[in-house]
């Protein structure tokens, strides 16, 4: 899904913007998300990490229930949506 491949580096790249690069904790999206995600990257957008594992360094776990987002490091949330 080259949207939330869009919208995660979008929200890491504003993420380091505002807290001198640090790294956010992690990413959560649904196992649907990350299967369209994953389909992405084999497409080759965004490089050659085609198991979803991490995006751009930062992990990403797979939780059903979520609308998708990005955790800073201080434990909020930011929607991916």
């Amino acid at each position: 899904m080259a949207n939330l491949y869009l919208s995660m580096t979008d929200a890491l790249i504003k993420h380091w913007k505002a807290n001198g690069n640090a790294y956010p904790k992690k990413f959560i999206i649904t196992s649907a998300q990350h299967k369209a995600y994953v389909e992405s990257r084999l497409m080759g957008i965004g490089g050659h990490n085609v198991d979803g594992s991490v995006h751009m360094d930062v992990p990403v776990e797979i939780a059903e229930g979520t609308p998708g987002v990005m955790v800073n490091g201080d434990g909020s949330e930011v929607s991916l949506q």
